[in-house]
């Protein structure tokens, strides 16, 4: 009979290389706010160890690349023990049932007990997988709809607000609450970028036209204007209406594509359709001459920076800041030539 060898919890760093651990962990605490760096390297090696125990046979070598794992695999308090603390006095398994706790309350790990075996389901972070599309899938500019666009939207903007809120079924739930009361004053202002093949919206916008009553907002504190990530129904802004000859600003609330589409093509895509949009804002808004967004997460703040706009305000107890650009400056924008300078990483 031929012993079968298995992959031992120590030894995960012979299966699964240190440099590609440390490359997740840099990810994840890029994407995710409120992870410490031992809880995002505890959940990487914890997501390759189980990768690795649910196939019949250790790979042939070594794992590169995190995937998706089909349902809940069997994993003991001593055998995540062993997992954590290969690289350092050895915890306990007490200590290591309690990090996996820790794993749960975040929303990356489910764990059920039958009575007899503890079994482990890893949440897949898409946002940490390989991108599954490629320029092939082509995309195109809509209308957002809130009967069938606000749901899913609401989840990939979700992920950009776990930066402040670490809650983020009740933030999603708040966002497609809000869209669509948005969409009920100003739809013009918001859009999606689509996939043509399923009609799924993977991009979306928001241009909310700022009554003048509300303008000495960009000039207070960032986060007394958060909204979308907040439990408060009271929208700290006001949203003018078309022909409101007083409406200067114009307030990027929401920009975002989703991470697997969030490529040069797609996002030029975007922006190009923005500056449309805003052509045609200024024929109801004639007056309309700054643009301000509040960027929640890094690398959406780059972007904003990328496309020329500079810090105003900066919120003195969080990293939250202002940023403005005259509208004249975006619509003057070279898409192509300006985001071929970024990058998305």
């Amino acid at each position: 009979m031929v012993m079968v060898k298995r992959v031992e919890p120590a030894s995960l760093d012979q299966w699964f290389p240190p440099e590609r651990q440390h490359y997740y962990v840099e990810r994840l605490l890029r994407e995710r706010r409120g992870l410490t760096r031992l809880r995002a390297e505890y959940f990487i090696r914890l997501w390759a160890y189980l990768m690795l125990k649910q196939q019949d046979k250790p790979p042939t070598s070594p794992l590169m690349d995190l995937a998706p794992i089909e349902g809940s695999v069997s994993c003991t308090h001593q055998e995540a023990a062993e997992l954590f603390y290969a690289k350092k006095e050895r915890g306990s398994d007490r200590a290591a049932g309690m990090m996996i706790d820790q794993l749960i309350s975040l929303g990356l790990v489910s764990k059920t007990f039958d009575g007899n075996t503890t079994s482990l389901r890893i949440w897949t972070l898409s946002e940490l997988l390989p991108s599954p599309v490629g320029d092939a899938i082509a995309l195109y500019p809509d209308y957002f709809n809130p009967r069938t666009d606000a749901v899913p939207v609401a989840s990939f903007l979700a992920r950009n607000y776990n930066w402040l809120n670490n809650n983020t079924a009740s933030v999603a739930h708040k966002i497609a609450k809000v869209m669509r009361q948005w969409s009920q004053g100003y739809p013009n202002g918001m859009r999606v970028l689509r996939r043509t093949d399923t009609q799924q919206p993977v991009g979306f916008y928001v241009l909310f036209p700022v009554a003048s009553c509300s303008e000495e907002n960009f000039f207070l504190p960032p986060k007394l204007s958060l909204h979308l990530s907040t439990v408060q129904d009271n929208d700290p802004l006001q949203m003018a209406l078309p022909g409101d000859r007083d409406c200067l600003a114009v307030f990027v609330r929401s920009w975002m594509v989703d991470t697997p589409f969030l490529q040069h093509s797609y996002v030029c895509q975007s922006l190009k359709d923005a500056q449309v949009t805003l052509i045609q804002m200024q024929q109801e808004f004639p007056n309309l001459c700054d643009i301000y967004a509040l960027a929640i997460h890094p690398n959406y703040e780059a972007i904003a920076q990328g496309l020329g706009f500079q810090k105003t305000i900066q919120d003195p107890h969080s990293s939250l800041a202002w940023m403005h650009l005259a509208l004249d400056r975006f619509l003057e924008l070279d898409v192509d030539q300006t985001v071929s300078k970024m990058s998305f990483s």
